[in-house]
């Protein structure tokens, strides 16, 4: 399928894709606040700059967009029909990324949790958010 963008209009739409605040995010981080959890945000201390932090409790939670960090057996993973071998590279580095940050995490001691952007449907979120509460609350001191 040939793209019926132009290259300034397919940078420009490229351009508006988030890194942060993306709607995922903004859902369970929403629901983790209602239920009383405190966290920071996107510590660039931390490798691979993890999404949602509870520092003291040592956890970090990655929300991964499906496309973009290739989710295993997902819709939304597909691979764009034009300019493939481009596309592959791009995933394959974001890949091999996301698993470096996840490994030097791990070594300095840090649980870390993924959430999938198709995961967190609306019906989903408040179960979600009860499952990562019951970890945190299970890594308190006693």
């Amino acid at each position: 399928m040939v793209d019926t963008l132009t290259p300034a209009e397919r940078s420009e739409r490229m351009s508006r894709i988030r890194s942060s605040d993306t709607s995922p995010e903004l859902s369970i981080r929403k629901a983790l606040h209602r239920l009383g959890l405190r966290y920071t945000l996107a510590n660039r201390d931390l490798p691979g700059k993890p999404d949602i932090v509870f520092r003291r409790k040592r956890i970090a939670v990655f929300v991964h967009g499906c496309f973009w960090h290739r989710h295993e057996n997902c819709r939304v993973a597909n691979m764009p029909k034009s300019n493939t071998a481009f596309w592959q590279e791009k995933f394959d580095r974001n890949v091999a990324r996301d698993q470096r940050a996840r490994a030097q995490l791990q070594k300095l001691g840090w649980r870390v949790e993924i959430l999938w952007e198709c995961e967190l449907g609306p019906t989903n979120v408040a179960r979600i958010a009860n499952l990562l509460a019951l970890i945190v609350r299970a890594n308190e001191p006693q």
